[in-house]
């Protein structure tokens, strides 16, 4: 069981997935520092001076039922640069690299005249075959 689990673990795929998934974090923590510091100022410069950003409050007095909208632009803002990224450096590289590496020739066409000749073979097989149907007869002189 153990030599399993270690098989699985020193496999290449795991290990490149361990890696992806690092990478992955650190991206994510780049494209959240770009949006907090970029994205969100420039979207809350759209919503009232005296607010806590672009959104509405549903009860005046309390500051719980702020709805707001300013965070929502920016985290759809984040997972579309974040899938823009993800899939121009990392899926269409891997599909062109895999298109590549996978792409078998074309099987070379016949020419008829060895197709003919293959066909006769064949046939010439089977007529063989089914003349033999009765074991051969061995005389004994």
């Amino acid at each position: 069981m153990l030599k399993g689990f270690k098989d699985f673990v020193l496999r290449g795929n795991v290990v490149d997935l361990a890696v992806a998934v690092a990478i992955g974090l650190a991206f994510v923590t780049l494209i959240g520092a770009f949006n907090s510091n970029i994205i969100e100022p420039i979207v809350a410069a759209f919503g009232p001076g005296d607010s806590q950003g672009l959104g509405f409050q549903i009860r005046d007095l309390n500051p719980n039922t702020f709805v707001d909208i300013g965070s929502l632009i920016t985290a759809i803002i984040t997972f579309v640069i974040t899938a823009a990224v993800i899939y121009f450096l990392v899926v269409a590289p891997m599909k062109q690299v895999r298109e590549r590496l996978m792409h078998e020739p074309a099987p070379a066409a016949v020419a008829p005249d060895v197709a003919l000749l293959t066909e006769i073979r064949d046939l010439l097989r089977e007529q063989q075959a089914g003349g033999r149907s009765d074991p051969p007869t061995t005389q004994l002189s």
